[in-house]
């Protein structure tokens, strides 16, 4: 059987992951109950199981008692006799979401597959993968443009691929990398990545994060020749990722001429709109006043440029996507340089009793490593873990 948005996949019995989309009531349809030492399929009644999905349910079923280990494969479903769509792209995906629905599309910022993993295991029906935190933690280096292609996309496809059937990723392109010719080898490489969608600037190559002063961007025809490098490729691979088209010129030259150049890149075929850095949430009502119907996309750094907006205004502005670039990031670190100082003068982490190896490592997918090999007849967790 088809299913909605997960592949068949056994999973453990008490770990039904929750949807990424919590308006929709889901049923489980079990179909295999499985002891996990041996095998043996055990022969049980199983009725179809109820769901939702903003807390995992946990199914009961009146199994022997020598098998308190078992396994159970079951298939996502909308209803028992809905017809179920079949898999499509994360990309036409995210498309659908932006153009089929009103709601707005929250994203946290992910750096790193932890945080990814963190990310997916909370909910969230996107996600959106930070040049800034994708620089400080690969390399170890400010937003200063130093991240190029290669660690922007094996970033982002390593990403993407945690879960290649749930939330789609929008991952940073900054400048595209180059010019023409390298703006459209780095989208059909973010394409194939599986990446969902991804934000292109107008800013020069030594660019800088939107959020410090002294940016400098390119004139404005050389932006349109981004946009229209990103659009070509995109046909050419016959692709639904989303291109959205970003301007950092509102520091240089004013807010109008972001605009200006918001609806030009919107003629050339970007399909959502974002403008870096507004100074006041009156200025960023007025863009999507200003660019409508276009989707326009919201980066709120707290602490940046932006006064801090919340989802329920950005919603009732008219934004259609939101993303949180600092959101993981940021108390990461604080929370790091925490715990390294009370170990530097103290001699002790402090870790809290419950932050075990083994739950950390649940978060890392280990349920997901046991199933793989106990179905393919693997002994490596035989002996417990």
């Amino acid at each position: 059987m088809e299913t909605l948005t997960y592949a068949p996949q056994p999973l453990i019995l008490d770990e039904v992951i929750p949807h990424s989309n919590p308006a929709r009531t889901q049923f489980l349809e079990l179909t295999t109950v499985k002891k996990l030492r041996n095998h043996e399929k055990l022969g049980l009644n199983i009725p179809m199981v109820e769901t939702t999905e903003v807390t995992p349910k946990t199914v009961t079923i009146d199994v022997p008692a020598e098998s308190d280990s078992i396994l159970v494969s079951f298939n996502r479903v909308a209803s028992p006799t809905a017809a179920v769509p079949k898999y499509i792209s994360a990309a036409t995906k995210l498309k659908k979401m932006v153009e089929e629905t009103d709601e707005l599309i929250v994203c946290p910022g992910v750096y790193d597959g932890l945080s990814a993993r963190i990310a997916l295991r909370v909910g969230f029906s996107a996600m959106y993968m930070t040049g800034a935190g994708t620089t400080a933690s690969r390399l170890g280096q400010p937003d200063l443009g130093i991240a190029h292609l290669h660690d922007m996309k094996e970033h982002a496809e390593m990403i993407a691929n945690l879960d290649p059937y749930g939330p789609p990723l929008i991952a940073d392109m900054d400048t595209g990398y180059g010019g023409p010719i390298m703006v459209a080898n780095s989208v059909k490489s973010y394409i194939r990545a599986g990446v969902a969608g991804f934000h292109i600037e107008d800013q020069v190559m030594n660019k800088r994060c939107g959020h410090l002063k002294g940016k400098k961007v390119v004139p404005e025809e050389e932006f349109y020749s981004r946009i229209r490098a990103a659009k070509s490729a995109k046909d050419a691979m016959n692709s639904d990722i989303v291109l959205i088209a970003r301007t950092d010129a509102l520091q240089m030259l004013g807010y109008d001429e972001c605009v200006k150049r918001l609806k030009v890149a919107r003629s050339l075929g970007a399909d959502v709109g974002l403008l870096e850095g507004y100074t006041s949430k009156e200025m960023a009502a007025q863009a999507v006043k200003d660019l409508a119907p276009w989707p326009l996309l919201l980066n709120m750094v707290e602490n940046g440029a932006t006064p801090v907006i919340t989802t329920a205004e950005a919603k009732e502005m008219g934004f259609r996507i939101m993303i949180f670039s600092f959101a993981s990031i940021a108390p990461a670190y604080v929370a790091i340089q925490t715990t390294l100082q009370r170990l530097k003068t103290e001699g002790v982490v402090g870790t809290a009793k419950d932050l075990t190896p083994l739950k950390l490592f649940d978060m890392c997918g280990l349920k997901d490593s046991i199933v793989i090999d106990t179905e393919a007849g693997g002994l490596s967790f035989a002996n417990g873990i």
